[in-house]
């Protein structure tokens, strides 16, 4: 979970305090991930062969790039909030839509959670500005879509490394088509290696050796530590203020998770 939370200080870190740009920033990430995916796969002596596929890496694409271009304006423990709200939500609803359902505070703690992001973006002076919010939020509709496409991987170390592999292409376009507005610098392409290669490669590579010990309920709980750690990080090392209106959202947004994770949340992909 440290990892996941340091996706985000180190995504704000490089755009706040580097000249890196956010496209950039997106394909070194993405580069570095899938160098450090297939080294794990490698090591692990996993099969790589056709793992992944292109409607994941295009999932996998879109989370990335919404993520950095939020990044621009969002503070860390806000953007990962949005960011961890919209992922819980997608899969929750798409449960719903499968056929599953919610008891009473199973649905109460839905109402709740949505009701936090909503409360969150609302218009008001201490709003997070609505490009970023609206950006974070379609990153983690399509993290959550590539979370329940992942549930149905045999391997999901080596779909990941696959998916990241042809998530690098996409990324290469994105920054071909932003070039007039690039903007490279040492310390901003380091931040992005660390982000992509550890926080990503070696986080998800230690959640997915983990996550069959875990049950599902428990699985879906501890993340709700992420937007937690992201937000006392940037607290720490950004210097980013802490509003009320944050702490209601959040209180709310996670509680609600809560409640419907204790009772039959699957587990994250």
């Amino acid at each position: 979970m440290t990892a996941f939370a340091g996706n985000s200080l180190l995504c704000r870190l490089a755009l706040r305090q580097t000249r890196i740009d956010a496209a950039s920033f997106t394909l070194t990430r993405i580069i570095s991930g899938a160098i450090a995916l297939q080294l794990i796969v490698r090591m692990r002596k996993r099969s790589r062969g056709k793992a992944g596929s292109w409607p994941s890496a295009s999932a996998l694409f879109v989370y990335a790039a919404g993520f950095s271009f939020a990044y621009i304006s969002l503070p860390a423990g806000t953007g990962a909030l949005l960011l961890f709200g919209a992922v819980q939500a997608t899969m929750i609803i798409w449960a719903l839509r499968k056929g599953d359902r919610l008891r009473g505070w199973q649905q109460i703690g839905l109402a709740l959670a949505l009701s936090g992001l909503v409360a969150l973006v609302f218009p008001g002076l201490s709003a997070p500005p609505l490009g970023g919010s609206i950006l974070m939020l379609s990153a983690g509709v399509a993290w959550g879509i590539y979370s329940l496409r992942g549930k149905a991987a045999g391997d999901p170390a080596s779909a990941t490394a696959g998916n990241f592999l042809r998530a690098v292409p996409m990324a290469v376009v994105l920054s071909t088509a932003l070039l007039p507005w690039a903007r490279l610098d040492r310390t901003g392409i380091g931040y992005a290696i660390l982000s992509g290669a550890i926080a990503s490669g070696v986080g998800y590579a230690i959640w997915y050796t983990v996550l069959p010990t875990l049950r599902a309920a428990g699985a879906a709980t501890v993340q709700l530590s992420v937007p937690v750690l992201a937000a006392a990080g940037g607290i720490l090392f950004l210097g980013e203020p802490i509003t009320l209106r944050a702490v209601l959202a959040s209180v709310a947004v996670l509680g609600g998770i809560a409640l419907v994770a204790m009772e039959r949340r699957p587990a994250l992909a």
